[in-house]
């Protein structure tokens, strides 16, 4: 908690000097340490670095140190900066989202920024990635699926589903705690978006550890799963457990679980088919069908979401949407990870 007024850098925290020459924000805040290096209609706000958690795979507390948390106040002047500069939606990043506020001294700290970083003016949509599955409280849920402009979004770090490898990895849970906060989390927004992690061929996987991660994925229903197989990290843990697979295994894993994965993701996005959601349009171009996001779609690698205007009437056709604008429509398909819509005319509720 002395962290960070010991004078210790740390990278995207604290103020420069106004004569520095850099991007400030507005007067009444703090300096902001960042150039925007393209006109994407959303942005990353780091809300936090490091880890304090040990993860037996992981080397990112070995070189970012421990979690230390950005002042609310410096958050709110960045967003504020952010929405000057085009910005429509927050996707607030960290090691870990869910820890944010622990060495501030308040464990509901982001429960609170997010509904003032949602009305900051300029802003539409805040999107929270990285949190962890152990550190998610009701009130959490309450906050990201209830407030308006917060995204129902959640990226939850499953990494596996088998109770005695997750302890061998350093991790929490198993099966049966992340259903249930599956369905504490679709009784309250039954369309939010979920998508996950997971490590494949870690040290001691038995066959039936990747029987019941699959049989977790089916029941699951994750709208995107990236999987990934294990490899050494120096200086972890991991790399000196015994029950190593070799890699010619792991990569016959992976690829076991990506088709699993590819067919479940495919089968989510067709169950969105008539749900009516609102896509922040990001590219605009001539001859192209408008293409953005859905509210379930993170930024680049949760799938897109296109815009079909052809087929429409002309005297029912919406205007050309602008990049940055936010879109009513209603799911006419899936392909993959990825959606195709057709916009809803303005006052139009869409499909019950």
């Amino acid at each position: 908690m002395a962290r960070p007024g010991a004078g210790v850098a740390v990278p995207g925290h604290g103020r420069a000097a106004a004569e520095s020459g850099g991007p400030v924000g507005p007067a009444a805040g703090p300096p902001v340490l960042r150039r925007r290096l393209d006109g994407a209609p959303w942005a990353p706000l780091k809300i936090a670095s490091g880890c304090d958690r040990r993860c037996a795979f992981c080397a990112i507390p070995s070189f970012r140190g421990s979690f230390v948390s950005r002042p609310p106040r410096e958050l709110l002047a960045e967003a504020l900066w952010l929405a000057e500069q085009g910005v429509r939606e927050l996707f607030l990043v960290s090691e870990n989202t869910t820890s944010y506020g622990k060495d501030l001294g308040d464990l509901r700290a982001l429960e609170a920024l997010l509904p003032r970083l949602a009305a900051v003016p300029g802003i539409l949509r805040v999107r929270a990635s990285y949190l962890q599955p152990a550190e998610i409280r009701p009130g959490l849920i309450d906050v990201l699926t209830g407030t308006p402009g917060v995204v129902p979004y959640f990226d939850l770090s499953f990494q596996h589903a088998a109770p005695g490898l997750l302890r061998r990895m350093r991790r929490f849970g198993g099966p049966d705690d992340f259903l249930r906060l599956l369905t504490d989390i679709r009784d309250r927004s039954p369309e939010a978006g979920v998508r996950s992690n997971v490590i494949v061929g870690f040290p001691g996987e038995t066959e039936a550890d990747l029987a019941g991660l699959e049989a977790f994925l089916a029941e699951a229903r994750l709208d995107v799963v990236g999987v990934f197989g294990y490899s050494d990290e120096e200086g972890t843990e991991a790399a000196e457990l015994d029950g190593k697979l070799d890699q010619v295994e792991i990569a016959a894993r992976v690829a076991r679980v990506d088709a699993l994965v590819e067919e479940l993701v495919a089968q989510r996005a067709e169950d969105r088919v008539g749900q009516t959601v609102e896509v922040l349009i990001e590219e605009v171009e001539p001859g192209e069908q408008p293409c953005g996001r859905a509210e379930h779609q993170g930024p680049e690698v949760d799938g897109t979401t296109r815009i079909r205007v052809d087929g429409v009437p002309g005297d029912r056709r919406p205007a050309a949407p602008q990049v940055g604008e936010l879109v009513r429509a209603v799911v006419l398909a899936g392909e993959g990870a990825d959606l195709v819509a057709g916009p809803l005319p303005a006052g139009a509720e869409g499909p019950a």
